[in-house]
């Protein structure tokens, strides 16, 4: 047919850097697809993209009919308000991503990054404590800020107002790192406005979750594990018996990483967490020297974590297919030995006699039809 553009004979071109950061993003985005979703849809499919190609039918699997993944322009969209502000994707197979994070089971997939990237790649060290701080715990916490930064370490904390706010200013000088709870733009509280910028142009803003993201509640726990899994040792000054900053410090001894406690004194509730850390076993910190001597000086260079950062895999291999009966029968059995108390994976998996390679997918499946919940920590519940 005259005028007719003849079609190419040239095989399709493979999917970019750009294109595969483009579809990690989506499958994120992606309803009712969260962290562990995200690794076991990687370990299936092999790539961010082919798990998003794939993700409809694993929904229709699961019961789900009409399943639409996060559709292109929202995660465009995403990106383009991104770099209006200044922040760069960074994914889990790109040299840019924190080595240390490699490690965690949990690992965020990518992060939204905004001020010095190269911060990274140095070691550091977590500050965590009590938002309505003393002055004493106030001072000490940019006391040892600042002669951790002085002796080459970055100093990593959640932004929040008392011992936060001031390990943050502390170590403007010589790295400071500030994950957030929501986007990288949404600074919380509010009082704090003027120190974020300061840390965006000095050193860096990271999150996990989208531009323009109000924290809630359940943000917060997600992001502490970001706090810990960054950095070599947590140091908590002032810590409620009850408080995000415990919570902090117990992750971080999940994830095999040191736990500091400054003491304080018994009458004073803002040091009943330190001293029960103390109690557990914690090592004390009276200064930044209890930390420094402790970790060695191993700070120049970049971060020495023994895992490597996981690349796009550029093919997979088939699995034998279940049945439909025994498809149906395996998430009876799950379902049957969850309840509203959460349970941990793995010890599913022992209950079950079963493998976590086997287990997977039915797991996906029950998470995408909304059967069972995950929990941070590893931790499943079945939706009530």
């Amino acid at each position: 047919m005259a005028g007719a553009t003849p079609s190419s004979t040239h095989p399709p071109l493979p999917p970019t850097m750009e294109d595969e950061r483009l579809s990690c993003l989506r499958l994120l985005r992606s309803r009712r697809v969260g962290v562990a979703t995200y690794w076991r849809m990687l370990a299936e499919h092999g790539s961010a993209s082919a798990a998003l190609a794939a993700l409809p039918e694993v929904a229709r699997a699961a019961g789900m009919e009409d399943y639409t993944p996060c559709p292109e322009h929202v995660a465009l969209s995403e990106m383009k308000a991104s770099r209006q502000r200044g922040a760069r994707l960074v994914c889990h197979w790109e040299d840019a991503y924190p080595k240390t994070l490699t490690s965690l089971e949990d690992q965020p997939p990518s992060l939204w990054c905004l001020g010095d990237i190269g911060l990274l790649d140095r070691p550091m060290v977590a500050l965590v404590g009590a938002r309505n701080a003393s002055s004493l715990g106030t001072r000490m916490a940019r006391q040892i800020s600042a002669d951790l930064g002085a002796a080459g370490y970055v100093v990593v904390s959640g932004l929040a107002r008392g011992i936060d706010a001031a390990a943050h200013d502390a170590s403007l000088a010589n790295g400071t790192v500030a994950v957030m709870a929501g986007g990288v733009d949404v600074v919380y509280p509010a009082e704090n406005t003027a120190l974020a910028e300061k840390i965006g142009q000095q050193g860096l803003i990271l999150s996990e979750q989208a531009i323009g993201l109000q924290p809630q509640a359940r943000h917060f726990p997600t992001r502490n594990r970001i706090v810990s899994g960054l950095a070599r040792a947590v140091v908590v000054i002032e810590a409620a018996a009850k408080s995000g900053s415990l919570i902090t410090a117990r992750t971080a001894l999940d994830q095999g990483r040191e736990v500091f406690a400054v003491p304080g004194h018994p009458f004073d509730a803002r040091a009943a967490g330190c001293n029960l850390l103390l109690r557990d076993g914690a090592q004390m910190a009276r200064s930044a020297q209890d930390v420094i001597e402790h970790l060695g000086h191993e700070t120049k260079g970049p971060n020495t974590a023994t895992a490597t950062p996981l690349r796009p895999p550029t093919e997979r291999h088939a699995k034998p297919k279940r049945s439909l009966q025994d498809t149906a029968a395996l998430h009876g059995l799950i379902l049957d030995r969850l309840g509203p108390s959460p349970l941990a994976e793995d010890q599913l998996i022992r209950d079950l006699s079963t493998s976590s390679e086997g287990i997977a997918p039915a797991l996906i499946d029950l998470e995408l039809s909304g059967q069972i919940v995950r929990q941070a920590g590893g931790l499943i519940t079945r939706a009530v």
